[in-house]
C-alpha cells in the first residue's frame, strides 16, 4: 500500500494523503488568467471540500509551456505567476501546486509552492525530476501519455536517488491514435503498487490533444463516469480542472468541469468510496 505524503504549513495546518486519510481533491483552473478568477475558485473549492471533509489542493499553471499553437494563451509567466500563487496560499489558507517545465526553475518555485508538479510530456527529464527532487518539496509526476504504469518505477527511482521520498503519481490517460486518450484503469492499482499516493486527472483524460484546430479539444460529458470509475478501482484523489464558464475559459475548457458541477460530483465519488471501504486492494 502507499505510504502517506504529508503538507505542513502555518497558513493550511496539515493534510496527508494516501490511504486511510480523507480524500483528497486537487481542483482549478487549467492556466492563471487572472488574480480575480484564481481567488474565486480557491475559495469555493475550499468551501465544497470543508463541507465534504476532504482534503483540497488548489492548481493553477502559471505558464502553459506546451500549448498547441503558438498563439495560445500561455499564463502570466514565473515571476508573476508564482507570486500571485503564493499570496493565494497565505490569504485563501490553502497549498497550491503547480507546473515546472525547466530545472531552473525548481528552486524559485519552491519558495511559493507546496507541490511541484511535473507535466506528463516531461515526465522522463532526468535533470527536470531531479531539480524538483532536491528542493525537498513534495513532487507530483503525470504520467506520459506515452509511458506504461510499470515505467513510472524509474521516474519514482530518479526522484529518490536525489534524495527526496515524498511522491505523488498522477494517471491522466494513453495516446490512442489521433487525437484520443483512453485510460487504462489497471494503471492506478499497477503504480500504487510503486509505495505512493496516486492520483486520478478526470479532465486531461478526456482531452483530445490538438483536435480543435490549433488547440484542443474535450469531451467533459466522460468526466463523472471515469471519476467514478477510478475511485472504484483505488486511487488517492481526484485531479480536476474547474472554470465557472468553461467555454470561455482560455486553456483547456472544452475539458475542464463547471465550477457548479464540483461538489454533486464529489459527493458521488465519496459514496463509492465508501461503498468499497471495506473491500480488499482499493
Amino acid at each position: 500500500m502507499p505510504t502517506p505524503v504529508t503538507l505542513n504549513a502555518t497558513s493550511f495546518g496539515q493534510i496527508t494523503i494516501g490511504p486511510g486519510e480523507p480524500f483528497l481533491l486537487i481542483a482549478g483552473p487549467c492556466v492563471l488568467e487572472n488574480g480575480d478568477l484564481a481567488w474565486e475558485i480557491a475559495r469555493e473549492m475550499k468551501a465544497v471540500a470543508g463541507r465534504l471533509g476532504i482534503s483540497y489542493i488548489f492548481k493553477a499553471s502559471f505558464d502553459k509551456a506546451n500549448r498547441t499553437s503558438l498563439s495560445s494563451f500561455r499564463g502570466p509567466g514565473a515571476e508573476k505567476g508564482l507570486r500571485i500563487l503564493g499570496r493565494l496560499r497565505e490569504e485563501v489558507g490553502v497549498p497550491v501546486v503547480s507546473d515546472i517545465h525547466e530545472p531552473a526553475q525548481a528552486e524559485m518555485a519552491a519558495d511559493y509552492l507546496d507541490i511541484l508538479q511535473i507535466p506528463a510530456f516531461l515526465c522522463r527529464q532526468t535533470d527536470l525530476l531531479t531539480a524538483a527532487a532536491r528542493t525537498g518539496k513534495v513532487v507530483n509526476v503525470k504520467k506520459g501519455q506515452f509511458v506504461s504504469p510499470w515505467e513510472m518505477e524509474y521516474v519514482v527511482n530518479k526522484l529518490r536517488s536525489a534524495g527526496n521520498d515524498r511522491i505523488l503519481l498522477t494517471e491522466r490517460g494513453t495516446c490512442f491514435g489521433y487525437n484520443n486518450l483512453v485510460v487504462d484503469m489497471r494503471s492506478l492499482p499497477v503504480m500504487r503498487r510503486l509505495g505512493y499516493p496516486v492520483i486520478y486527472d478526470a479532465t486531461h483524460s478526456v482531452q483530445l490533444p490538438g483536435a480543435a484546430g490549433g488547440s484542443s479539444g474535450g469531451q467533459r460529458e466522460f468526466i463523472p463516469p471515469l471519476a467514478r470509475a477510478a475511485v472504484a478501482v483505488g486511487i488517492d484523489g481526484i485531479f480536476l480542472e474547474v472554470h465557472p464558464k468553461p467555454d470561455s475559459a482560455l486553456c483547456d475548457g472544452p475539458n475542464s468541469l463547471p465550477l457548479a458541477e464540483v461538489e454533486p460530483l464529489l459527493e458521488q465519488l465519496l459514496a463509492v468510496r465508501r461503498a468499497i471501504a471495506g473491500m480488499t486492494d482499493v
